[in-house]
Parts: C-alpha cells; sequence; structure tokens
C-alpha cells in the first residue's frame, strides 16, 4: 500500500507535540540574559546626569548617559542598553 507523502500519522504528530514541549521547557528553564539595545527618545532633563526616557515597554525612567561629556537635549533620538536584562543598569549608549 501506498501512503501518501503529505499525510501524517498519529505517531508523528505526538512526536512532534512531545518535541515541541521539551523546547519550550528548556528555553522557560534556561534565564539566559542578555543586553538589549532598542531606540528611545529623550523626555526630560532631570539633573545633570540624569535623562527621562521611555523603555521598551512605554513606561518613563531616568538613566545615566555612558557616553562621556554628551549633552543630550530634550526630544534627541537615543540608543538604550540593558546590560545582561539588568533593568538597575539600564543607561544611554548612543545617539540615532
Amino acid at each position: 500500500m501506498i501512503q501518501n507523502p503529505n499525510s501524517i500519522n498519529k505517531e508523528d504528530e505526538e512526536a512532534v507535540n512531545i518535541l515541541v514541549k521539551n523546547i519550550v521547557r528548556a528555553i522557560r528553564n534556561n534565564n539566559i540574559n542578555c543586553d538589549r539595545t532598542y531606540k528611545s527618545v529623550v523626555k526630560a532633563i532631570t539633573s545633570k546626569d540624569g535623562y527621562v526616557i521611555l523603555d521598551d515597554s512605554g513606561c518613563e525612567r531616568t538613566v545615566s548617559c555612558s557616553i562621556p561629556g554628551l549633552d543630550l537635549k530634550v526630544g534627541r533620538n537615543v540608543w538604550v542598553k540593558v546590560p545582561c536584562g539588568n533593568l538597575r543598569r539600564i543607561h544611554i549608549c548612543g545617539v540615532v
């Protein structure tokens, strides 16, 4: 009997489901911390080294700028970095 190559039998479907569950479990169990960099805008200036920006979820955050001597103005587009996913170390790392 010739099988249709496009048909999937029940055993194959179960094997794929098990594989997907294992991949999802591995991703959830391995909290891989990595740097994230995204564009934002300077909304306000709080002090000499403090700038209010929008984070990637839309919340306002006060951050510092890692570029020495750079004087940012309100409305300036900037690159914001979150090192290893640590929001306590969020900072402006460049200008757009």
